[in-house]
Parts: C-alpha cells; structure tokens; sequence
C-alpha cells in the first residue's frame, strides 16, 4: 500500500488535516482524492465542529501540484485534475463547518488555493513566503485561484498579483487579506489549537458559525434578494436551536452561555 498522503485525525472538537508529500508537501490527483476523503469524514462526524489543515515538517504548508506529474500527463489527465482538485475544494469552502489553515511554511501556487478555500488562515512569523506565480510557468492559478483571491483582494490587487507572479511574506499577506493572523513560531501549534477551539463549544455556538459561513458564501454568490432569502431561512432554523435557547437565557441571567453544538 502507498504511503498516505493525507493524515487525518479527530481530537473533538477538531478534525486535523496534514498535508504529507516531503519535502514540499506537493499534491497530486490522489493527495486530492485523500483530501476530499477527510473532508466528507468530518463534514459527517458530529463530533467535529472545525477542520485544522496544516502541512507537515517545518518548511512547507503546500507549494502547489507536484510538477513532475503534470510534466508527464496527457492534457486531457491535467484537465480532469484540475477540475476534480475544484471540486475538492469547493466542498471545503461550502461544508458547513469552520475550517483553518495553519500556514506552517511556504503556502504559493496551488498551496495558497488550498489556503484561500478555508475560512481562515493564522501563519507563523518568518516561516515562509506566500503567492500565485503560476505565471512564471506559463499557465494561471487554476485551482480556484483566480475567482478566490479576486473576491478577497478585489480585482485591481489581485490581477496585479497574478500577473507579476509576487511571492511575498505572510505579512505582506494580511495586508491584502489572505491571512488573518500572523503568530511567533515558538508555540504556534499550540496556539492553532487554542484558536480554532475558540469557534467551538461550549465556548461559540458552532451552529451559529456554520451557518454564517454558509450564509456568507452562497449568499455571496448569489443577488442581494435571494442572500437575504438565505439568511432568513438559516436564521429561522437557529431560532428553534439548543443553543438559541442557552444564548438568549444565559443574555438575560447574565451567565457565561455554554453552547452544544446543537
């Protein structure tokens, strides 16, 4: 049996993601199919309120698709990866649960469409570069590239950061958005972990979350009147949550709220 490329694992509320291609943690049409494996598994888990993705060693979250496979494939191979790789992280964005990247290291190319798919993205302080310098290959971003970081940077910054093929530092990067946080290496797992625990119960209502996130990427999507359609109906569905219930009680008898997930 090859040697997976994903691993995944479950440490509640949490679903942990790593990326394991050494050195650069490259992916490849089956490191995707592993990928969307994960997702759907925790997508189902009840007991997984926030993914974590993260890449592993010291030096790379992703530095994109592994060139070599794409050097030897048939156009026809490189079309069908490109559109299961979208897929894959189509059902990332759209699953109703936070999901985080753990910028460890070097996040460019098709590592940082792997990054602009999750919700949010906290890095570590001098441990790498981040960009889409598809350019200089030849071809553009063309995992979700383009569509992402123009939504996020708008067009102006993005085109110019495409074209130019700019690789930058991560906090060159929160300053056009594509990272949230920027954190000291010294314990910064610990503090991922910390971070993404935040979004979970009992402390946030990780319903409430999920359906925001759902709420803002399809209502993004879409015109302004059917958005507000979107968010009436999953507003509806929180009203009649467990954790609705324990909100608004804890509001009014000014408690601290221990949400359920629920």
């Amino acid at each position: 049996m090859p040697a997976a490329l994903i691993a995944y694992s479950v440490e509640p509320p949490l679903a942990l993601v790593t990326l394991k291609n050494p050195p650069a943690n490259c992916y490849s049409y089956e490191m995707m199919r592993e990928l969307d494996e994960a997702v759907l598994a925790a997508r189902i888990d009840e007991r997984v309120h926030a993914l974590v993705l993260r890449g592993d060693g010291e030096r790379f979250f992703c530095a994109g698709a592994d060139i070599a496979m794409l050097k030897s494939a048939t156009p026809q191979f490189k079309y069908y990866f490109c559109m299961h790789a979208n897929e894959t992280l189509n059902r990332l964005e759209q699953t109703p649960k936070l999901s985080i990247a753990a910028l460890n290291g070097h996040c460019v190319g098709g590592g940082l469409e792997i990054a602009l798919a999750c919700d949010l993205r906290v890095a570590k302080k001098d441990a790498g570069k981040i960009g889409l310098p598809e350019v200089n290959l030849g071809v553009l971003p063309g995992t979700g590239g383009t569509q992402r970081l123009l939504r996020i940077a708008g067009k102006a910054r993005a085109l110019e950061w495409m074209v130019e093929g700019k690789v930058a530092s991560f906090e060159e990067g929160m300053d056009l958005g594509l990272v949230h946080q920027v954190w000291e290496g010294d314990d910064f797992w610990t503090r991922v972990l910390e971070y993404a625990r935040g979004f979970c119960p009992p402390k946030r209502a990780a319903k409430a979350v999920g359906f925001i996130k759902r709420s803002v990427q399809s209502g993004g999507e879409v015109g302004l009147h059917e958005g507000l359609a979107l968010e009436r109906e999953l507003q509806q569905q929180l009203f009649v949550s467990e954790d609705a219930s324990e909100g608004i009680a804890a509001y009014i008898e000014k408690r601290q709220a221990r949400f359920k997930g629920k």
